[in-house]
């Protein structure tokens, strides 16, 4: 083999080489490439999946935000529907004690409306000595339906008539001088105790008008708002 020859297979063999290094380069561009492009598109998925739940939280944040608002609304508007029922049945029990105010006005019929609640309160305590207070302007009545009311109240208990000391040194608070004096009052009625005083029975028209709204408080709310209460 000539020199000629070795020149010309020693040209094949770079020939060959270079050809195989860039048949080699291309496929690791291709594969860089390759990879580039699916570790760019991993990223992009990473930060979609990323942007989505973040959407997803503060989507949940404010639908949150609408739930509690709303239910303090709904609890708001509850209040004040309360409230209006509330001043309502009030009003009504103001006004239910301003006609008690004018019980005491008609003399023959209060009068016998006081031994009545002497002879229930006696009833009730079956004390054979008692203490009586009552306001100042009635205490005429008072004295004046006392021998009565003993003798009606030992015919009902088959007893001696008891002892009924009337208090003239204290006396229950007398009516308002004004229709809007919010002061302490009393519409009419008793105040009857024990001799040792460990026993009080508050037997006043206010007193009585407090007893029987409570009792009928039920049956007034559903009188008034039936359909609320059914609803």
């Amino acid at each position: 083999m000539n020199d000629g020859d070795v020149s010309k297979q020693i040209q094949q063999m770079v020939r060959f080489i270079r050809q195989e290094a860039e048949e080699k380069a291309n496929e690791i561009s291709i594969s860089a490439e390759e990879e580039f492009n699916i570790e760019k598109l991993q990223l992009v998925e990473a930060e979609k999946k990323k942007i989505r739940q973040e959407y997803e939280r503060k989507e949940k944040q404010v639908d949150v935000r609408k739930k509690i608002e709303y239910s303090m609304q709904l609890n708001a508007s509850r209040i004040k529907v309360l409230q209006a029922q509330d001043d309502l049945i009030n009003s009504m029990k103001e006004e239910a004690a301003k006609v008690l105010l004018k019980v005491s006005h008609n003399h023959h019929p209060y009068k016998h409306l006081v031994k009545e609640l002497i002879v229930q309160s006696l009833l009730r305590l079956k004390e054979p000595a008692v203490l009586l207070r009552c306001r100042k302007e009635d205490l005429s009545q008072v004295e004046s339906v006392l021998h009565s009311a003993k003798h009606e109240y030992a015919e009902k208990e088959h007893a001696h008539p008891p002892e009924i000391i009337v208090d003239t040194e204290v006396y229950l608070p007398p009516a308002p001088a004004h229709h809007d004096d919010h002061g302490k009052y009393c519409s009419g009625g008793i105040v009857m105790a024990s001799r040792d005083g460990k026993i009080v029975l508050e037997n006043t028209l206010n007193a009585r008008l407090d007893v029987v709204f409570r009792k009928k408080l039920p049956e007034i709310r559903q009188r008034l708002y039936g359909l609320h209460v059914a609803g």
